[in-house]
């Protein structure tokens, strides 16, 4: 398997959409149950583009199987501060494609002054926090009953990584 990790462009759009819309409909790791429409896709990529933000695509030929980004903060106080988002197709996890995706994602994000990076995950997602915790992210908080997936609660782990 040789996976590309590159940064978002408009040529990725409808992959990106879809492989956002697979990972929200397993109800599992995204707070949504599937992708927003394509035009609501394409603005937040091209936005995105225009900003330099830091998002990232992993690449199985010229498939998006992935996807990291960290979205900065508008509000003055916290613009240091960015939101962490990222997926992986079921057949690429646990091949180290969600690794790549956060190290080339976080250092970008590092390099355009994001100093502390949040996050929020499933509790009980616990291969997501490992990779968290691998990349540096520390426990901050859990939110009881964040989520709701078909009738069912569940627990969100608040996690950041700040930088010097």
């Amino acid at each position: 398997m040789n996976i590309i990790i590159e940064p978002i462009s408009e040529a990725h759009i409808a992959g990106f959409r879809a492989c956002l819309d697979a990972v929200a409909r397993e109800k599992k790791y995204l707070a949504q149950y599937e992708a927003p429409p394509l035009d609501r896709v394409a603005a937040f990529v091209r936005d995105g583009v225009a900003a330099n933000v830091s998002q990232f695509v992993a690449l199985d030929g010229a498939a998006v199987v992935g996807w990291c980004d960290v979205i900065p903060h508008w509000a003055h106080a916290v613009r240091h501060c960015g939101t962490l988002g990222m997926g992986v197709l079921a057949p690429y996890r646990g091949k180290g494609v969600g690794g790549r995706l956060l190290a080339a994602c976080l250092s970008k994000a590092e390099s355009s002054g994001i100093t502390r990076v949040e996050l929020e995950v499933r509790a009980d997602n616990r291969s997501a926090i490992k990779l968290y915790e691998r990349a540096g992210f520390r426990r901050e908080a859990v939110k009881r009953k964040a989520l709701l997936f078909d009738g069912a609660y569940f627990d969100a782990v608040q996690m950041s990584l700040v930088r010097d």
